[in-house]
């Protein structure tokens, strides 16, 4: 099983971008899907979570009304709609998933990481 995230790239403050996460050989969905993202020098953060059981979605109040978190269940895949881009955005972000239901926790160690994909907001 694996998570592999596309969508990165460089944009400028104020422009949108849709990171996506394909999750492959899973036998069984993921409960928890989400976001994290790190920059350079500093902690890694949650971004956005949400549950394969449809309600259930976490923000952090960092991209709180800039960011979306979705799922495409059917499709495997994990979605980041990201608006009104600002250069302290700018990280590697990251899709993670496990097969518990975290939404009482969800900023913790997930079981399935993928490698990252670049976005880099410039001023």
């Amino acid at each position: 099983a694996r998570l592999v995230e596309s969508g990165g790239g460089l944009v400028r403050r104020g422009d949108s971008l849709k990171l996506s996460c394909l999750a492959s050989g899973f036998t069984i969905r993921p409960q928890t899907m989400a976001w994290f993202r790190q920059a350079p020098g500093k902690a890694r953060e949650l971004v956005a979570a949400i549950n394969r059981t449809p309600g259930w979605t976490s923000v952090a109040d960092s991209v709180k009304g800039r960011f979306t978190v979705s799922r495409d269940t059917a499709k495997n895949t994990l979605f980041l709609q990201m608006d009104n881009l600002k250069p302290e955005d700018s990280a590697i972000y990251y899709c993670t998933a496990d097969f518990r239901d975290l939404s009482s926790a969800p900023d913790q160690a997930y079981e399935y990481g993928g490698p990252g994909t670049q976005v880099t907001v410039s001023s």
